[in-house]
């Protein structure tokens, strides 16, 4: 049954559950980014049921996880003199221990498992010696596992090459909220009786992590409750973005420099620009590239924009884009920062700029809405600067946020545009969306069927301009 103090999650759970109930042993690993929930789901859907759990320990030695490891262990077996060398004798303690509750299945849950991997230590090692060598059949182990370095995770565990070789019964990735799904854990959990467009400001801020939404106090507007989280002094999220790296990365500079020049253009960055400006190659580029885009924080897409076509990528991260914009250059001056800073032009750019990727985040609610959720599609941003084509026409520039590319010789050519009230196309604006059809058609000589779409909050409003809109997307339909 699904827990209902869990929004969401429901084939996650069902998942955990089903492995649980299977009659065999079965080693589960959940991964995602990190603040997203992967403790609370393993823990609210598994309560009562863990026979041992442990969570790793950030930035210790090997000897002294080790020990955190066995003391936890000794709690259990009432053995204050039990002891470990390694890794190997402690995963043989537990062992020892597990089989002597002569149960019909045991259940372990390692959290923060990358954390235990410390240098030299033999964990991996260790661990897949531990759980090749489960040989009972009369106890079944059953063995959750989750980290939030989800690279460790996605390279060192459920792809590693070595013991723990396809081992892994399923791995479950956990992604951040829906807008749905955040209105409900808001509404319904918190008790904040936001309206939609206050969830979606929300949700600009603070993605769908369960972690950030859980700090809101219910007593205050969302301006103080940005305001006290992120601008006040010792305001508790104010280190957040550091941590995130740190946590993730070993060489979190890197990692940070690669983010902020991302995030310096909507549409993203090509590998070429990234390499440049952040004095990045090769291999190590690419490693941070993938690293970034596993957890969460970039997307990466094929740009047709391009010569050859080429890999861009464009930072998805809400939480990161919000931290970057406002947080990183704020002095700490001022403790009301958001709440003063009112309907500014900042504000503006900024608000328009977080609704495109909110929308890129709901790219599937959007296909619903215009009914080709059955039709394959490529969707990507594209830009080109000024060029002459074939025919002696020279042609200023410019990009695109959103095209949806269908198998069914259409494209839908998005405009996203964030407002407070239904939004007004002028003749200009009319005339440049044409434009930039047009530029679009001659550069990618596509005979495709180009649809300009509208995504906003309160949908179009109606007058001679508004013509050049084939189809409508507003707020409530991101909420499906």
């Amino acid at each position: 049954m699904h827990n209902k103090n869990l929004i969401g999650r429901a084939e996650e759970t069902s998942l955990l559950e089903e492995y649980y109930s299977s009659n065999k042993s079965e080693l589960v690993a959940v991964y995602g980014r990190r603040r997203v929930g992967k403790t609370y789901l393993i823990c609210e859907t598994l309560e009562g049921r863990f026979d041992f759990d442990y969570t790793g320990k950030y930035k210790v030695a090997a000897k002294v996880q080790i020990s955190e490891f066995q003391k936890e262990l000794n709690r259990h077996t009432k053995d204050e003199d039990g002891e470990a060398k390694d890794w190997f004798e402690a995963f043989d303690n537990l062992k020892d221990y597990l089989l002597g509750l002569k149960k019909d299945r045991v259940v372990v849950f390692l959290d923060e498992l990358p954390w235990m991997d410390t240098a030299k230590s033999n964990f991996i090692a260790a661990l897949s010696t531990f759980w090749n060598g489960w040989r009972s059949k009369k106890t079944l182990l059953k063995l959750y596992v989750c980290g939030s370095a989800t690279t460790w995770m996605v390279d060192k565990f459920i792809g590693d090459k070595g013991g723990l070789y396809g081992r892994v019964s399923r791995p479950i990735y956990l992604a951040p909220f829906t807008l749905l799904e955040t209105e409900q854990y808001l509404n319904d959990i918190k008790k904040m009786k936001y309206g939609r467009k206050i969830v979606l400001d929300t949700y600009m801020i603070f993605g769908g992590i369960p972690y950030y939404l859980d700090m809101l106090n219910n007593r205050k507007p969302l301006s103080e409750n940005v305001d006290d989280l992120l601008f006040a002094n010792n305001a508790p999220l104010k280190p957040e973005f550091d941590f995130l790296f740190r946590s993730l990365f070993k060489d979190s500079s890197n990692y940070r420099r690669v983010i902020e020049y991302i995030s310096k253009k909507m549409v993203g960055q090509t590998r070429e620009e990234i390499s440049e400006n952040c004095n990045l190659t090769g291999g190590e580029l690419t490693k941070i590239l993938n690293n970034l885009a596993a957890c969460d924080f970039i997307r990466c897409y094929m740009s047709p924009g391009k010569k050859k076509r080429s890999k861009v990528y464009q930072l998805t991260d809400m939480f990161s884009l919000f931290y970057l914009r406002f947080v990183s250059k704020n002095a700490g001056t001022d403790e009301h920062f958001w709440t003063n800073l009112g309907k500014t032009g900042k504000k503006s750019t900024w608000s328009g700029y977080a609704f495109e990727q909110v929308c890129l985040n709901h790219i599937p609610q959007i296909k619903a809405r215009l009914g080709i959720s059955g039709i394959l599609s490529n969707s990507y941003a594209w830009s080109r600067k000024k060029f002459t084509d074939t025919d002696g026409v020279e042609w200023a520039g410019g990009q695109i946020e959103l095209i949806i590319d269908r198998n069914d010789g259409v494209m839908n050519v998005c405009e996203m545009k964030y407002s407070s009230d239904e939004y007004i196309i002028n003749p200009k604006y009319a005339k440049d969306i044409k434009e930039r059809m047009a530029m679009f058609r001659v550069s990618e000589k596509t005979k495709k069927d180009l649809r300009c779409t509208f995504v906003t909050i309160y949908g179009v409003r109606r007058n001679p301009s508004s013509d050049v809109v084939a189809y409508e997307v507003v707020l409530d339909d991101l909420f499906k």
